[in-house]
């Protein structure tokens, strides 16, 4: 019997997450795929993440791009992306239409439901797919088979430190002393107000009952490390609750790892 090819694989954005992706790769973790490009806005990150590969001299070569339309004209079978929602909007529409599936964390992008509709028709019209990517949350499973089940209410509450905040317009010097809600609304409007720090809310909402009906809260903790999400979503028949606390952002590297390991396999969770 005549091996399978491997697939090949694109990573935008080569920050700790794309580097536990080819940690992966040079395990044999992702030893159905190879990776044959990288981009990131700082060329020099692409470079260094190819240069990983190269150096391994496994068979094939990975080469660093200086645009996100030269990854798309490598039509690898899945683009990784790894870098902020601003990336998945330039991204996800040609990359669908060209006939690469794509693996994202940056989820909040989604948040926009023309933009939304647009990825899902594309994807469908072209035979691609979006593989949304749990990153430091779980329970993905239980929260669409009971959105599925009827009428259901869900919160999403997490915790973090201030100085995660610290960018951010909700920052203020008392946080550092003080615990405070300083976010209470839905994914949508979360995801507007912190484009980078709840892609998991929305991720969440997909699941279930959309941006616009999930509740949300953000939390700031003084001297916290990490974050912790909670998630609980409530019906008739079911009542679930997901907490994942993470010490890093390690977990959403590695879940994309899972992701691609649950495309190729032949039992998948």
């Amino acid at each position: 019997m005549m091996k399978e090819a491997k697939k090949t694989l694109a990573i935008v954005g080569c920050g700790k997450l794309a580097d536990i992706v080819v940690d992966a790769l040079l395990s044999g973790v992702l030893d159905d795929y190879q990776l044959i490009g990288s981009y990131s806005r700082t060329f020099e990150k692409a470079q260094k993440l190819a240069e990983r590969i190269n150096k391994e001299e496994i068979g094939y070569r990975c080469d660093a791009y200086e645009s996100i339309s030269e990854i798309i004209a490598l039509k690898p079978d899945y683009i990784v992306e790894s870098a902020a929602p601003v990336a998945l909007r330039e991204l996800a529409l040609p990359a669908l239409k060209n006939g690469s599936s794509i693996v994202t964390l940056s989820i909040g992008a989604l948040a926009d439901e023309e933009f939304y509709n647009q990825v899902q028709e594309t994807a469908k019209k072209h035979g691609t797919r979006v593989h949304l990517v749990s990153g430091s949350i779980g329970g993905f499973d239980v929260l669409r088979t009971a959105s599925l089940m009827g009428d259901c209410e869900i919160t999403f509450d997490t915790e973090k430190s201030p100085k995660s905040l610290r960018s951010t317009s909700v920052y203020e010097s008392a946080l550092e002393t003080d615990a405070k809600k300083v976010f209470s609304g839905n994914a949508k409007q979360a995801i507007a107000l912190f484009p980078t720090k709840v892609n998991v809310a929305v991720a969440a909402s997909l699941a279930s009952v959309g941006p616009e009906n999930i509740k949300v809260s953000v939390t700031s903790v003084p001297d916290y490390i990490g974050d912790d999400h909670r998630i609980e979503i409530k019906n008739e028949e079911v009542h679930a609750i997901v907490d994942v606390y993470s010490k890093t952002s390690k977990i959403a590297g590695w879940s994309v790892v899972n992701t691609l390991r649950n495309i190729t396999s032949p039992i998948v969770f």
